[in-house]
């Protein structure tokens, strides 16, 4: 609990320092893609803006345990490119078309975290971008403070 308390403060506090920048062009932005293929859809698998890196929702389709196992495992992928790991996670938002057979995965999903969570919303929906999907997962991370 004071682990998430601590990353929820240090969050506020990178969040304020940015709103009080003078100008844009002082805040570090950085767009990341996977593949071309993303111009065609209109998004960033990633975008760094100072230290928060925003990682798009990443979906699968399948049984419930299977779509968790990939999706994570994707997310992993992406935050170890950057440098970081679940635990520079202080954010997650996931979205399923069946909330009872996330809520029954969650020990899966918690084998990614260990025992320091982020902050998490878990919604239920009609469908998502590609109607066979059924779990999709975005997360906001923090990088470490750079040591001079």
């Amino acid at each position: 609990m004071k682990s998430s308390l601590k990353k929820l403060s240090y969050l506020a506090l990178l969040l304020l320092a940015t709103i009080s920048l003078t100008g844009a062009a002082e805040v570090r932005i950085e767009r990341f893609k996977e593949g071309d293929w993303e111009d065609d859809i209109g998004y960033r698998q990633a975008v760094r803006v100072g230290q928060l890196l925003y990682i798009s929702g990443a979906a699968a389709s399948g049984t419930m345990p299977e779509a968790v196992r990939g999706i994570y495992d994707s997310l992993e992928k992406t935050l170890k490119a950057h440098g970081l790991t679940f635990k520079n996670v202080v954010k997650e938002n996931a979205y399923t078309t069946n909330l009872d057979a996330l809520k029954a995965n969650q020990a899966l999903r918690r084998s990614y975290y260990g025992k320091d969570f982020p902050a998490a919303t878990w919604v239920q929906v009609a469908r998502l971008y590609d109607a066979e999907h059924v779990l999709e997962v975005e997360l906001i991370a923090v990088f470490p403070e750079e040591k001079n």
